[in-house]
């Protein structure tokens, strides 16, 4: 399983007009579909003048979760389209949301399918994209005459000290990247009196 994945590098916007109608993009870094749907109710309200805001989102390195939503406009003519360029770019972690501001020219379904990904593109265009890793994160207990062996093996590798408690008994809380994971893994089984502790999302 490749241990790399893509997301957007910023955020980022465009703007498409179509025979009158308007269409505003925004793409925005989201780590689940909670802040997501935070998102485009924040969209919905800022724009709660426009005929439609419609969106679609990706969620996690293995692309597995997502949704959109046409807003009002005919099936598959905008959430489908806008997850449509999400997926071209093979990127995760991402929220696009196309606001459209009714011009009084209809533009039919293959006009507004096109109108969609176009003003989608934009944003995530605006956006750019970069490669990132899967994390892992573990927590370790140790007692405190062992703290010195295990910094040096965190401060040899590619590790990032999320926390740290230092008393009789030590623990902390590292990240590392997935592939390298195991690799560390055993170099802190070595360590006298460290054992792994279940890590749990605060």
């Amino acid at each position: 399983m490749p241990d790399l994945y893509h997301i957007i590098a910023k955020e980022g916007s465009g703007v498409f007009k179509e025979k009158m109608s308007k269409f505003l993009s925004f793409a925005f870094y989201v780590e689940n579909s909670e802040e997501a749907k935070s998102k485009i109710r924040e969209y919905q309200n800022l724009y709660h003048d426009a005929r439609h805001v419609c969106w679609a989102y990706m969620i996690g390195p293995e692309r597995k979760e997502w949704q959109l939503n046409d807003n009002g406009e005919p099936s598959g003519t905008a959430g489908k389209p806008i997850i449509g360029q999400i997926n071209s770019l093979d990127i995760t972690n991402v929220v696009v949301i196309v606001v459209r501001y009714f011009g009084g020219i209809k533009l039919g379904t293959p006009g507004l399918i096109s109108a969609y990904r176009e003003a989608a593109r934009l944003a995530l265009e605006d956006a750019g994209k970069k490669e990132v890793h899967k994390m892992e994160r573990i927590r370790l207990r140790f007692p405190y005459v062992s703290s010195n062996e295990v910094m040096k093996i965190v401060k040899s590798e590619e590790v990032e000290v999320l926390d740290r408690e230092f008393d009789n008994s030590c623990e902390m809380t590292l990240a590392m990247r997935e592939d390298f994971s195991p690799r560390i893994k055993g170099m802190l089984e070595k360590v006298s009196g460290l054992s792994f502790v279940p890590f749990q999302e605060t």
